[in-house]
């Protein structure tokens, strides 16, 4: 962040600007805090008088539709309306360009803001960064009372804090992960304290609703399970080709990760995946010990959480998912000694 200035909560709600067509960028594959705080930003900004869209490289995957209903059909840059033209750009929870996609050459160099909770990442604009907050969730619900605060709205708008509430969880794993906070409960203490939503109901459709094709990929990412390092690094891939046989989406895939994870002695859980036939491949990585999984990935132009991280292999580096899973391998391996 050294070439970008390092803003306060309070600096940033100023910086807003109110009365704006404003564009907010969300990183791809977006998850339950990415699409909560992102839309729950939106509505901020329409209370602020901006006309506002949502934008990613991907759409929202099914078991998160709930979320935002009929807000916005989709969230595509090729399907924002032709005769909406951004003049405020704020990325949120999205730590570095890598993450952008697509988007990041399509705005490069027009990104006013960003708002960002991972402790290692890619500056690329002014903005708010605090590594210390669970979630984007907990730093929009920090921002939207700032702004209540300093007069910029009059309210909080009606479902701000059911997606922020979806967003928290969503990130912390159901209050169940090492980025919880005393800040955490607080926030979704005040959350909940209105009676507006039902958080029994989110976290059931986050958490334990699954579809038989979501099981299935499960079922044989397991198989394709490896253990490394005497059992302390578990690695599953999932080629494009295994993808395209049973016709799974990239939705299909996200909870690949949380096998290797839950197994008694391993230390760091990765799943790598290759959504194309191209030679790029996504990893993310779990650590449920010391090795600090967002180094590892920023090491290969990735970032996140010291607990929880993700990059991008390409080739000449990695040709196949074998290959990519020995360099990560041998790359995790060192950081386990």
């Amino acid at each position: 962040m050294c070439d970008f200035r390092q803003m306060t909560r309070a600096e940033l709600a100023a910086a807003l600007r109110g009365n704006t067509n404003t564009l907010i960028a969300i990183h791809r594959h977006p998850d339950g805090d990415a699409v909560g705080s992102g839309f729950a930003l939106r509505l901020l900004m329409e209370a602020m008088g901006c006309t506002v869209y949502c934008v990613c490289e991907d759409e929202i995957p099914e078991r998160l539709h709930f979320l935002v209903g009929d807000k916005q059909e989709s969230i595509l840059p090729e399907n924002l309306p032709t005769d909406f033209t951004p003049q405020q750009i704020i990325t949120v929870d999205t730590a570095s360009p890598t993450q952008m996609g697509r988007l990041f050459p399509m705005y490069d160099g027009q990104i006013d803001l960003m708002i960002d909770h991972h402790a290692k990442g890619t500056g690329y604009a002014d903005g708010w960064i605090n590594g210390k907050a669970s979630s984007a969730g907990e730093m929009i619900f920090e921002l939207s009372r700032e702004l209540l605060k300093a007069g910029r709205i009059s309210a909080i708008p009606k479902e701000v804090d059911k997606l922020l509430y979806a967003a928290v969880t969503s990130d912390t794993g159901c209050f169940r992960y090492s980025n919880v906070t005393p800040a955490t409960h607080a926030c979704a203490a005040e959350l909940l304290s209105d009676g507006s939503f039902d958080p029994a109901e989110i976290n059931h459709l986050l958490f334990e609703v699954k579809s038989e094709k979501l099981l299935l990929a499960e079922r044989l990412g397991a198989e394709r399970l490896t253990r490394y390092c005497g059992g302390a690094l578990g690695i599953i891939t999932f080629p494009a080709s295994l993808k395209s046989q049973y016709g799974f989406t990239d939705e299909h895939l996200e909870t690949l990760v949380d096998i290797p994870r839950s197994l008694e002695g391993v230390q760091v859980a990765v799943a790598i995946r290759q959504p194309t036939d191209a030679p790029v491949f996504r990893v993310s990585m779990r650590s449920n010990g010391h090795v600090d999984v967002a180094a590892v990935c920023a090491g290969f132009g990735g970032g996140g959480h010291v607990k929880a991280a993700g990059c991008t292999l390409e080739a000449p580096s990695a040709v196949d998912v074998d290959t990519a899973a020995q360099l990560i391998a041998e790359t995790i391996a060192k950081a386990l000694n």
